[in-house]
């Protein structure tokens, strides 16, 4: 496995590739490898595996993904960075397939259709990291996700019922998803060093995973748009057919009609969603 470059080396990098990153779309490029080699022990990389990656950057993480074995499907959104990431895919011709564009447009990174069984390793811009997350819950299901995320968004994505981190990003993600582990990474270990801590965040799909259908996801929404008030009077003045339907099945669910969406659980979301 190739060494992520030190914060020195980065900068010359940088430098001979022209290129200052860009705050806004998270460019904060890692320069400690105990987490490049954690995240691809979280992510139980074999050689064979097929990885998806968004955002390379200078490509630590890619490489030591190819390294490893892995066929990557790489998306980078920054046409220097693209440049430069297109030196690692004449070394790799194979293995290593870059697109250049937006995450948003192409959320697996042009993976094939008949790719077959996939993981998704990638450290996420803090921008995307919802609305990115969102189209993945609704499409084709990797084994697994492997994230670097700010730590408000892994909270978020994790957060337990009665919390104020719960969402609605929270209960489609875990409908779905296991958190079997996560691992704090500081900012000392990026260049240029971020404002805020990060987490390594594991997701492995779940055995019988659940997805909620476009109208549920839109109307739970709704409901957490207006978290402090009371289940009951949300349901009573939303138009969406659905919600009138929720509102009767609240006493057999054993459903406080006073409770705030925050703090109705897991099971409960999912059980109000196939009734």
């Amino acid at each position: 496995m190739s060494s992520p470059l030190s914060p020195s080396e980065t900068r010359a990098l940088l430098e001979r590739i022209d290129h200052r990153p860009v705050r806004k779309l998270g460019q904060n490029f890692l320069i400690d490898g105990n987490i490049v080699r954690k995240s691809l022990e979280l992510a139980k990389i074999q050689p064979g595996d097929t990885v998806v990656e968004i955002g390379p950057g200078l490509g630590t993480l890619t490489q030591a993904l190819l390294n490893a074995g892995a066929t990557v499907y790489a998306i980078e959104k920054d046409r220097r960075l693209a440049a430069h990431m297109r030196s690692i895919e004449s070394e790799f011709e194979e293995s290593f397939h870059l697109l250049e564009g937006d995450a948003m447009d192409h959320p697996l990174a042009g993976l094939p259709e008949d790719a077959g069984p996939f993981k998704i390793v990638a450290n996420l811009p803090y921008a995307i990291s919802t609305p990115w997350m969102d189209a993945i819950i609704n499409g084709p299901a990797p084994q697994s996700m492997t994230l670097m995320l700010q730590k408000e968004a892994a909270q978020r994505f994790v957060a337990k019922s009665g919390t104020k981190q719960l969402g609605a990003i929270s209960i489609f993600l875990q409908s779905a998803f296991n958190t079997p582990s996560s691992h704090d990474v500081a900012a000392s270990c990026f260049y240029p060093k971020p404002d805020v801590g990060s987490r390594l965040l594991n997701l492995e799909t779940k055995q019988s995973p659940y997805r909620f259908t476009r109208e549920d996801r839109i109307l739970i929404r709704d409901l957490f748009n207006q978290r402090r008030k009371q289940i009951s009077s949300l349901l009573k003045k939303h138009s969406n057919p659905r919600a009138a339907h929720w509102l009767t099945q609240l006493d057999a669910l054993n459903i406080n009609p006073q409770s705030r969406p925050e703090q109705i659980a897991l099971e409960i979301w999912i059980e109000l969603a196939q009734s």
